[in-house]
């Protein structure tokens, strides 16, 4: 998988154009903010969890981190990662290209409501060095969301 997925994936919404990919590495909050010349805020970050050994995936943007607190009221359980190695097993994407689309079939998309804060946020699109620009609400369609969360705090 990886962003030739994400791109087969985007088709469907005719946004496989929209596709942003840089000749440096996007593969953290940091490095994509710099990448798009925009603030850490901005960037949607998809985060890898095991819930009920199933895999999900929550995105949030690149100012918050995962409260475990509420984690724990919306999902019943302690927020735990997946590892390195169960990243691309589970999901689909490499580490530092991981996003909502073109995941495994049965990995359930989570949008935490920080990205509501924002007219339009950035995405990775399979590899560690893409983003495509979209608004929250596009995200959510895009990306087949179950639902919105609340499980973040500032960091």
């Amino acid at each position: 998988m990886g962003i030739e997925q994400v791109r087969d994936y985007l088709q469907d919404w005719d946004m496989a154009g929209n596709i942003l990919e840089f000749e440096v590495s996007s593969a953290t909050v940091e490095l994509a903010a710099l990448a798009l010349n925009t603030e850490e805020a901005r960037i949607a970050k998809t985060l890898s969890f095991l819930v009920e050994n199933k895999a999900i995936l929550i995105v949030t943007t690149g100012e918050v981190k995962i409260d475990n607190k509420k984690f724990k009221q919306e999902f019943g359980c302690k927020a735990k990662m997946l590892s390195f190695d169960m990243v691309h097993d589970m999901i689909g994407h490499e580490v530092g290209g991981v996003c909502p689309f073109g995941v495994k079939e049965g990995v359930d998309i989570y949008l935490d409501v920080s990205l509501q804060n924002y007219d339009f946020i950035y995405p990775a699109c399979g590899s560690a060095n893409s983003a495509i620009k979209l608004t929250h609400e596009q995200l959510y369609d895009i990306s087949k969301a179950k639902k919105w969360v609340d499980v973040c705090k500032l960091k």
